[in-house]
């Protein structure tokens, strides 16, 4: 949302936001709006943030790993966490090119293993600096199953006890933050997030429109297929989970 120029991304924000209010306006039980902020321009988010809170009745925000090269957990960004968590907000955290990334890909598509590494770049970062415990009523949800974190969350653990003054727990700030099943997780990724989390803290996401729709059924057919969860785990990742997060669009008894 920001190429350079302040004023210019805060007026697109604020364009795209109200679309996106109005849209859920006309199909209140439909859709939702996360809201999207100008950042790196910090006065100019923490004021679209209010507006899209208090005026447009926005579920969350949508947050990058990084803007400007600095990733979510340098302490830039704690004036905009701390409104966040005076909210109890709903942050979705979505994955972005790393600076370099023209070193580091090979040739190949960004979002192969690029994404990946940036989401775990960026909540290992989150974690370390402490803004999950100094922030606790944040609810991030992470994409694409918790990316490599599961793979990486022992030796993150086992360098933040030997290193960190105090030690952070890593493992405790991990089960605390949500993970949705966009992407590829089965067959391997989806029993290791199991091993970092609860079903509660699970939930369904496709990434359509960016992953066709046709890919979109086949992941989705895999996971109703698998033995993985049970009948009752798959209610709580396809329901359950959405709904205590975003209670408007909860079954009505």
């Amino acid at each position: 949302m920001h190429y350079g120029d302040d004023r210019a991304a805060r007026e697109l924000a604020r364009v795209v936001n109200e679309e996106g209010a109005a849209l859920v306006h006309d199909h209140a039980h439909r859709f939702g709006l996360l809201a999207t902020l100008p950042l790196p321009d910090l006065p100019g988010a923490l004021a679209e943030t209010r507006h899209s809170f208090d005026e447009l009745g926005a579920d969350g925000i949508t947050l990058h790993t990084h803007y400007a090269g600095r990733h979510l957990g340098d302490p830039f960004y704690e004036p905009l966490l701390a409104e966040l968590d005076e909210r109890s907000a709903v942050v979705f955290l979505h994955p972005t090119s790393p600076p370099c990334w023209e070193a580091t890909t090979m040739g190949h598509a960004r979002p192969m293993l690029e994404f990946p590494f940036e989401t775990t770049r960026a909540v290992t970062n989150l974690v370390l600096n402490g803004v999950l415990d100094r922030y606790p009523r944040i609810r991030f949800i992470l994409p694409h199953a918790g990316a490599a974190l599961p793979a990486v969350a022992d030796r993150v653990a086992a360098f933040a006890f030997s290193t960190g003054d105090p030690p952070v727990d890593v493992r405790c700030a991990l089960r605390r933050l949500y993970y949705d099943l966009a992407g590829f997780p089965l067959p391997r990724q989806l029993p290791a997030l199991l091993t970092l989390t609860g079903t509660d803290h699970i939930l369904y996401g496709s990434d359509y429109p960016y992953t066709p729709d046709w890919v979109v059924h086949g992941l989705a057919e895999t996971l109703v297929s698998s033995t993985v969860l049970s009948t009752e785990q798959w209610q709580s990742v396809l329901r359950d989970t959405a709904s205590a997060l975003f209670p408007r669009f909860a079954p009505q008894p």
